[in-house]
């Protein structure tokens, strides 16, 4: 088995190399992660809703030494990444990391969240630090609320740096 501070350097890579080949090619990469992730997790994401999707990620959060903070609400989950294993590696690489690095977490969950019945909201809070936040809703208005709240903090910070 490749050891993971290899895998996720390779994986930068391949999103670099994919990107390369054209519009929309990367976004069809992840699309197919996602339809391959379908075994692992989509019936448990259906049937058991957002706790099935709590039970997923802290498994996750274990097995990945993730330093990662997990709240699960009525109708909300949130994952609130500290300190992200994945983009901390390859930022401790001697290659560039792919722009887009951070959107491939988003990149093949949210079609698995969106197949399942809920709303998925993604939050790069910096693509050079390893945290990001993710919100998911069963409840579609309360997720473009959680967009627009973040998409106006980011408009806010934006002009206080200008």
């Amino acid at each position: 088995m490749i050891p993971s501070d290899h895998f996720v350097k390779f994986y930068n890579e391949v999103f670099k190399f994919m990107e390369e080949q054209g519009d929309g090619e990367l976004e069809k990469y992840w699309l197919e992660i996602s339809r391959h992730q379908e075994k692992a997790c989509l019936e448990l994401f259906k049937t058991k809703g957002l706790k099935g999707m709590y039970d997923y990620w802290e498994r996750i959060r274990i097995e990945e030494n993730c330093d990662m903070t997990l709240t699960l609400t009525d109708d909300c989950l949130v994952l609130e990444m500290h300190k992200c294993p994945s983009l901390s590696k390859v930022l401790d690489n001697d290659a560039t990391p792919c722009e887009r690095y951070c959107e491939h977490c988003a990149g093949w969950i949210g079609p698995l969240i969106k197949k399942a019945g809920y709303f998925c909201v993604y939050d790069i809070i910096n693509r050079e630090i390893p945290q990001c936040r993710e919100y998911i809703y069963a409840d579609r208005a309360k997720a473009e609320a959680k967009r627009m709240e973040i998409d106006l903090a980011f408009i806010n910070w934006e002009s206080k740096k200008a």
